[in-house]
């Protein structure tokens, strides 16, 4: 997804009209891991840019739950980051981001569920005005990247030497563990590593709003 082709929302005259539009938050991490797969994919879209005060009105008419990420192909409208991701994997081949096979295609799901269930269902504590919540909710994350991080000593990405949904799904979380306060032992370093692997990428680096580019100290 070219830079030049969005600007605040807009595609560029000299460029036409992308047939799939993104809604998608500016910091939230839901929205910044679809962002990431569609600069994978250096797929035409015209993102539209959401402040959560202040929805836009056709994105309710769109997603009943009136929330980011919402993805709009044509006649087809999709939500749910782990949803709308697959689906551009599936409609935007090249290059693939999930396995081929279905077992492994499998336990790549299971690995985003888990993300899902065990890590992101937590950044509302995180967030949250109770403090012992908040705390127990970053322990929680910290232990749970840290039993991970050994995997990451022999492969470069979570499901091996090619990046994945996976990935993807992760590379957020790991961006904003500053912010949300949240540091990681010595020992989980590899993981820390991957994570800067994961920033380096240019799609990474493309799919930041200023927003997100504030969350990391400089």
């Amino acid at each position: 997804m070219n830079a030049e082709r969005i600007i605040d929302g807009m595609t560029t005259p000299a460029v036409r009209k992308p047939i799939m539009t993104l809604y998608a938050g500016t910091s939230d991490p839901y929205s910044h891991r679809t962002r990431i797969v569609l600069y994978e994919k250096d797929v035409e879209c015209q993102l539209i840019e959401v402040d959560p005060a202040k929805k836009p009105r056709e994105l309710a008419d769109l997603n009943p739950y009136n929330q980011v990420p919402t993805l709009v192909d044509r006649d087809l409208v999709l939500y749910e980051s782990n949803i709308v991701n697959e689906y551009l994997d599936e409609r935007l081949p090249h290059p693939p981001l999930m396995p081929v096979d279905p077992v492994s295609r499998a336990r790549a799901r299971l690995m985003l569920l888990r993300f899902d269930r065990d890590w992101y269902s937590l950044l509302p504590e995180v967030t949250g005005n109770d403090k012992k919540a908040a705390q127990r909710a970053r322990n929680i994350i910290r232990d749970g990247l840290s039993v991970i991080s050994p995997v990451f000593k022999d492969q470069q990405f979570v499901l091996g030497e090619e990046c994945s949904l996976v990935d993807c799904a992760l590379a957020p979380l790991l961006w904003r563990l500053d912010y949300y306060d949240i540091e990681l032992p010595r020992q989980a370093k590899p993981i820390l590593d991957y994570a800067d692997r994961m920033f380096a990428r240019k799609a990474f680096k493309l799919s930041l709003t200023e927003a997100e580019k504030e969350m990391r100290p400089r």
